[in-house]
């Protein structure tokens, strides 16, 4: 599936930012160019290093209480601003081909003024221009953020709920868990920082066998205003993780150079099973293939090598046979058992799709087949779509399901319940407006 990317606020430009990144590193062309991030402050794309400048829009930025911070945490004021220079953002969307797209989606962290607020009121502007789906990936806070940033987000999610057409939340405090971070003193954010990058490894390598690469910390902030944090907490890891799953389910088929798949999991696939509307969850898991001997087939092997060498290099793909369909089956339940972007209960979720990624004559068919039955039993709904995506020089399978539309989701709760007590400190008529369930830009 192809998507134009809109990242707005300075969480949802960094993510946009890694998806490019990873575009790059994995073959996988899932915006073709399209895309296009917004802020109140131009600090926040200091750390972009993928989107153009051409790609960078900052707006707001003369309204009277727009200051360096931007929004400064503050959801109302990015409504605001974001409604006054609403032809300024459309005119940003020019750069963007919706033609050759099969849809959109807006990324941002609920929490943030520009995220939670202005999004809001970009989702709108996309769902006028674009005349395909228009989805959104919404970021949680982390419980020990600050009760305000925890009430930005509770009050933004039924927004962004009832303006896209689906949206896919990544909880900072699931993944959080699996990663290492220290408290900090004045003096010791560069050490602290680089014992981090070790620890967080080692934690993730532990505790999450399928997320595995380098990792790059930074200091916890309120961001977009928000009160400092005392600890060194791996947002850098976190936008990999959630960029990584979003490549892996959207961008399903849309590698360079790509054999042609059994069953194909295509655009139409992913838009059926997200046409369900509400909050969706991504999960994934990984299994790495065991080479026969030393011999390493998806490696590329030089022409200059003696035949004998490259025979035995090259080894027979048929000698190892495919993984064993318990393999295959147990791959795909870790995908839906766990590693979910937002932790849920999974037979609440309305529809689901599982796509498998890696060598075709690896795959097990009777192990997908009987993981797709399963994962039908559990979810307790036949809408289970099902789809490969061919890697023929793959090092391993990959399993990622996606869960439409589920409703029993514990964090989502918790979050609703420490908003309303945050409203102790507003005034009463927020209050009342709150606790109806109302949106209250």
């Amino acid at each position: 599936m192809k998507l134009a990317l809109v990242g707005v606020g300075s969480a949802g430009a960094r993510l946009v930012d890694r998806l490019v990144a990873l575009e790059g590193e994995t073959g996988r062309n899932l915006s073709n160019g399209n895309v296009l991030v917004f802020d109140t402050a131009a600090d926040g794309f200091a750390d972009l290093e993928f989107v153009p400048e051409s790609r960078r829009a900052v707006f707001g930025d003369t309204h009277p209480d727009i200051g360096p911070d931007g929004a400064d945490g503050d959801p109302d004021l990015g409504v605001t601003v974001a409604r006054e220079d609403v032809h300024e953002l459309r005119r940003a969307f020019d750069d963007l081909e919706f033609t050759e797209v099969d849809g959109a989606v807006l990324i941002a962290g609920l929490a943030g003024g520009t995220g939670g607020g202005a999004g809001a009121v970009l989702l709108e502007e996309l769902q006028t221009i674009c005349e395909k789906p228009v989805y959104a990936l919404g970021v949680l806070p982390a419980v020990d953020e600050p009760d305000r940033r925890a009430l930005n987000a509770a009050r933004a999610l039924p927004s962004f709920v009832d303006l896209a057409d689906n949206v896919v939340l990544f909880d900072n405090e699931a993944w959080r868990s699996t990663l290492e971070y220290v408290e900090l003193g004045a003096d010791e954010d560069a050490d602290a920082a680089a014992t981090a990058d070790d620890t967080a490894a080692d934690a993730t390598a532990d505790e999450n066998a399928d997320d595995q690469d380098g990792v790059g910390s930074q200091k916890a902030t309120g961001g977009e205003g928000g009160e400092e944090a005392t600890s060194l907490v791996d947002y850098d890891e976190l936008n990999r993780v959630a960029a990584s799953r979003l490549l892996s389910l959207f961008g399903a088929g849309e590698l360079e150079s790509m054999s042609i798949a059994e069953n194909r999991a295509d655009a139409s696939d992913l838009a059926r099973t997200l046409e369900t509307g509400g909050v969706s969850t991504i999960g994934q898991a990984e299994l790495e293939l065991d080479p026969a001997g030393a011999r390493v087939p998806w490696l590329p092997i030089p022409s200059w090598l003696p035949a004998g060498l490259r025979t035995w290099l090259a080894g027979d793909a048929a000698e190892a046979g495919p993984t064993d369909a318990a393999k295959v089956n147990r791959l795909v339940r870790r995908a839906a058992d766990g590693n979910l972007t937002l932790p849920c209960e999974i037979d609440s979720a309305d529809r689901a799709l599982v796509v498998l990624s890696g060598p075709p004559d690896a795959v097990s068919r009777k192990g997908f087949e009987s993981a797709r039955h399963w994962l039908e039993r559990e979810t307790d709904t036949v809408e289970v779509l099902a789809g490969d995506e061919p890697r023929p020089r793959a090092s391993s399978l990959t399993a990622t399901v996606l869960l439409s539309n589920v409703t029993a989701v514990p964090r989502i709760d918790a979050l609703q319940q420490r908003a309303v007590a945050a409203q102790d400190s507003l005034e009463d008529g927020d209050r009342e407006t709150l606790e109806d369930g109302e949106f209250i830009w």
